[in-house]
């Protein structure tokens, strides 16, 4: 696994051993504990040891994308250290010997993808969209299609907003809303596709079972919600007021580039899951929120 150590792929690693899996986290210093191994990306190093036999890598490897303002030196190392990584990977998958190689690569990707799509309902069919996460996106997936030619069956996850406390998009926007002061984003029209993490990792999970899924697959809720209804939401389940409104202008001063991607309208479904048959446990983004924010139970001792 390529990115173990985000928000996401701790999740995941815990799923998986706790569901019995030995995992190898690939990291980029020396490897310190039982389960990782180097590699560098940014050079193409990877020994191929470390995939062969294998039956799944996962990469969900990339820079945070709200991590920091959208400098043109950040830019360049959000899509560097994603195309890299799937290259990296991809290439060393495909040179390993048809019996070596892993079943299946799921390659992380995002609803990005899709550009602005307005209030146009899309799914995997969709083509690429217009704007730099579109164009990081187009190449991020392209970059993992050697595996593809070499036989390995490849997912590629265009997540939308995994939605848990612990991190992600969700992470930095509980204070202002605690506090009262959260509102909708711009005019709040834009659509947002949303995912629970338990939900998240439930469709990860079918995702490397399922030897007859492949391709892009949105690993969205069932029902986007503009941003206004998503502001709503989560005050409802705060019990707080969401009166406030961030305009656009303030936005981009505050976040600069990224704000243009966070006012963006995404109406994306989740065409491959609902025809594979996927359950939602938080369906709406209402129940998805109450699991997110709501703290587990203690363990008793």
């Amino acid at each position: 696994m390529a990115g173990a150590s985000g928000f996401l792929g701790t999740a995941l690693a815990e799923r998986l051993r706790a569901a019995g899996h030995d995992i190898t986290r690939l990291v980029r210093r020396e490897p310190q504990r039982p389960g990782e191994a180097f590699w560098q990306p940014s050079t193409g190093q990877l020994d191929p040891v470390r995939v062969a036999g294998t039956d799944a890598v996962i990469n969900l490897a990339g820079a945070g994308v709200a991590d920091k303002r959208w400098t043109a030196a950040y830019r360049n190392l959000i899509r560097s250290s994603r195309v890299d990584s799937a290259g990296t990977l991809a290439r060393v998958i495909s040179q390993l010997p048809a019996a070596d190689r892993p079943r299946v690569l799921l390659q992380g990707s995002a609803v990005g993808w899709y550009g602005d799509t307005g209030d146009q309902e899309v799914t995997e069919e969709a083509p690429a969209g217009t704007g730099f996460l579109a164009d990081v996106c187009r190449v991020w997936e392209a970059a993992a299609r050697p595996a593809e030619d070499a036989g390995t069956r490849v997912v590629l996850l265009r997540t939308g907003m995994p939605l848990d406390a612990s991190g992600g998009l969700l992470k930095p926007q509980l204070l202002p809303f605690r506090l009262g002061i959260g509102g909708r984003l711009g005019g709040g029209r834009q659509w947002v596709p949303w995912m629970s993490l338990a939900d998240w990792l439930d469709a990860i999970e079918v995702l490397l079972e399922r030897s007859d899924l492949a391709g892009p697959v949105n690993v969205v809720g069932p029902e986007p919600v503009t941003n206004a209804a998503f502001t709503a939401a989560f005050g409802r389940v705060l019990h707080r007021p969401t009166i406030m409104q961030v305009p656009g202008v303030a936005l981009r001063v505050a976040l600069g580039g990224l704000a243009d991607e966070a006012l963006r309208s995404q109406r994306v479904l989740p065409g491959v899951l609902r025809r594979a048959g996927f359950t939602w446990q938080h369906p709406t983004v209402d129940s998805a929120l109450q699991a997110a924010l709501t703290p587990a139970p203690a363990t008793a001792r």
